[in-house]
């Protein structure tokens, strides 16, 4: 079903969201992009996780740690470059935040994905979060620092963000590596063989298509959206710049990936109506297997979801309009937990 018939859909049988809550119907919720940070009005504090991931019935959630918050600051043209780690700042940065998660963590009694079996847990209604790294600055020069990341929980990283980097382009500057360098490819490969989910958000279109290439496991790109016609550009407005092609966003689902949906206003509308419609879309594009809930909560201003309620509230609706149950389960959590155990299994593309 496209976003037009959706949404006409919806004008054609209205109803109460509410009434469905929680119906008893074991589907459970992923999403492979979240935010809380130590500072600020979105902290672990006034968010506590685990009421936050209770409201929806979150069971497997990815919590990316920002690696290169020092040295970004926000500006008209959204998030830009202030200031360049020395060695060893952005593994310190990195270090002292994984702690603060954990410590956080560890009061909520929430547990940490590690292996498969914790997946497959998290799959069975255990609430589960990966830890995850938005921007690999930490890396610096050196492949052999993702070990170190590996051993203190890291499963999901991300290679670039907003600040300039060894290892490749990023889609809001202009290209200054024609996509991954030679470091970035072994980032890749070193991710393989630790058992690392290799998250290809904010990559540039070259990037992309290189890290493609090298991968030996499916990747992810954990959250923006899916143009419908042409290519972003990096002189976009910025959530113009950071969706993905079409063409880009089919070649990550060809090699057996998945694309996430971000709460953006600004791109996918305004409430859970359009997000539903506009998820839903992007299954028919790339095919229910590639496709899943990427919020990017708590770092966006007014987002179309507001909280794991509203995105509760999208699985209601699809359920409403007649979505089957196998394709649901597949968006909102089988499509993200399948990547990760092909990750952490080292399995073949």
């Amino acid at each position: 079903m496209d976003r037009r018939s959706f949404l006409l859909a919806g004008l054609a049988a209205p109803f109460a969201l509410s009434r469905f809550a929680f119906a008893g119907d074991e589907i459970y919720l992923a999403d492979m992009h979240f935010h809380l940070f130590f500072f600020g009005d979105n902290t672990p504090k006034t968010r506590p996780l685990g009421a936050t991931m209770a409201a929806g019935n979150v069971k497997l959630l990815a919590w990316s740690l920002v690696g290169d918050v020092p040295w970004i600051r926000p500006s008209a043209q959204g998030l830009k470059q202030i200031g360049e780690p020395k060695p060893g700042e952005a593994l310190d940065w990195f270090e002292k935040d994984i702690a603060r998660i954990k410590a956080h963590l560890a009061e909520q009694n929430l547990k940490i994905v590690l292996t498969p079996q914790d997946v497959d847990n998290a799959l069975k209604g255990q609430p589960h979060v990966v830890l995850a790294v938005e921007g690999a600055s930490f890396v610096d020069a050196d492949p052999s620092q993702l070990k170190r990341a590996y051993d203190l929980g890291i499963r999901h990283l991300q290679l670039v963000h907003y600040i300039k980097n060894p290892l490749g382009d990023f889609q809001t500057e202009k290209p200054e590596h024609d996509g991954l360098t030679e470091l970035g490819k072994q980032v890749v490969l070193e991710c393989n063989r630790l058992g690392i989910l290799v998250d290809l958000a904010h990559c540039s279109p070259d990037a992309v298509s290189q890290a493609l290439e090298v991968s030996k496991v499916p990747v992810v790109w954990s959250h923006s959206s899916v143009m419908r016609k042409g290519k972003p550009d990096w002189s976009m407005p910025v959530w113009k710049a950071r969706q993905l092609s079409l063409e880009g966003a089919k070649a990550i689902a060809n090699r057996g990936g998945a694309v996430g949906l971000w709460a953006m206003r600004s791109d996918v509308g305004g409430g859970v109506e359009a997000y539903a419609a506009r998820l839903a879309e992007m299954a028919d594009w790339l095919g229910e297997d590639h496709v899943g809930f990427g919020t990017d909560t708590n770092a966006i201003v007014n987002p179309a979801i507001a909280s794991y309620a509203d995105l509760r509230q999208v699985v209601l609706l699809w359920q409403e309009r007649g979505m089957s149950h196998d394709r649901i389960r597949k968006i909102a959590i089988e499509n993200y937990a399948r990547l990760l155990r092909q990750a952490m299994d080292g399995r073949q593309v």
